[in-house]
């Protein structure tokens, strides 16, 4: 019997690509690269962030108890110094005048004494005088040089001081030890 003729079989090609040529064209979603960008740790992030505005705390406590608070914070410090106990300041309110001159300025006047009540001589420190207005703001400042630098124990110095072109708002003066 003859053989029958060979007939060639058809190549059958799929139309789409098999399941491992389609793996490797696409990346990993575990793979770091992009499109994919490395997980970031939020909780470690804060922590860190954390610690560093603790330690600029600490630093700027420590500033502040070593130099002291900066003259711009606005309750920093005290208007007047704390003085010597020693020395009695008596400036009373019937001695200090306060009046417009005919010219239209205005004038300020203050008239007291510093007295050594100690037992021990004593450096007389410059003293201010500050005026407020109605609100309790600071509108005008001057100090004062006593004329006398040292009192002896019981000796007194008279302190009359005048200035003018003080601010018409002024209606309080407080008169006190400067700070030092």
């Amino acid at each position: 019997m003859p053989e029958p003729p060979v007939v060639p079989r058809p190549v059958v090609r799929p139309a789409t690509r098999s399941a491992d040529e389609a793996f490797e064209d696409t990346a990993s979603s575990f793979d770091h690269q992009p499109p994919f960008r490395p997980r970031r740790n939020t909780a470690k992030l804060w922590t860190i962030a954390g610690i560093t505005f603790a330690l600029l705390v600490a630093v700027l406590v420590a500033l502040a108890a070593w130099l002291g608070l900066p003259r711009w914070l606005p309750a920093a410090h005290a208007t007047f110094g704390a003085g010597n106990p020693d020395l009695a300041l008596s400036f009373p309110s019937e001695r200090q005048d306060r009046r417009t001159l005919p010219n239209g300025t205005e004038y300020f006047g203050a008239s007291g004494t510093v007295t050594n009540v100690g037992k021990q001589p004593q450096d007389v420190p410059p003293i201010l005088i500050v005026l407020r207005d109605a609100k309790d703001k600071v509108v005008y400042t001057w100090d004062v040089t006593p004329p006398r630098e040292m009192l002896k124990p019981g000796e007194s110095v008279t302190i009359n001081e005048a200035v003018t072109d003080v601010p018409k708002s002024a209606k309080v003066a407080e008169i006190g030890w400067k700070p030092e």
